[in-house]
């Protein structure tokens, strides 16, 4: 079975200028429930798949994804979350061999998740990512 038909996406991340912005626009305004928040980071709950921010220049340093505008600019991440890391490095394996051209090979970032990047051809970019144990990093107390 075909890849996308095994995996769902999970999550859409909007690549913004400014985090704090965007948060104050999607919770105050849109009324999305903030579950996630990390440095350049954060993301919502709503109805259906998750929605996320993720600061262009905080991916940018960590993962080498272009920051630019015009060609090559993303704007948009589409996300599928595997459910482990080892499951990633197969997908990884398996789109590579019908042949995406990766960002490079899957990797273990800072927020606890192994992850590894390629765009579409409109320059869409896509993320396949598995939470390490210990799961994500700033989950949000909800009675706090």
């Amino acid at each position: 079975m075909e890849f996308a038909q095994r995996h769902a996406i999970s999550d859409v991340c909007v690549l913004c200028g400014d985090v704090e912005r965007s948060i104050a626009f999607y919770r105050d305004k849109l009324g999305f429930e903030l579950l996630h928040r990390a440095e350049g980071f954060a993301d919502f709950s709503g109805a259906g798949l998750t929605l996320a921010l993720w600061e262009i220049d905080h991916i940018s340093r960590h993962t080498g994804v272009a920051n630019t505008r015009g060609p090559g600019a993303h704007k948009v991440c589409i996300a599928v979350k595997l459910p482990s890391p080892a499951e990633l490095d197969a997908c990884y394996e398996e789109l590579s061999a019908k042949g995406i051209e990766f960002q490079g090979p899957p990797a273990d970032y800072p927020w606890n998740a192994r992850c590894v990047y390629f765009s579409g051809p409109d320059d869409e970019l896509w993320e396949l990512y598995a939470w390490r144990e210990g799961g994500p990093v700033g989950v949000l107390d909800k009675d706090g």
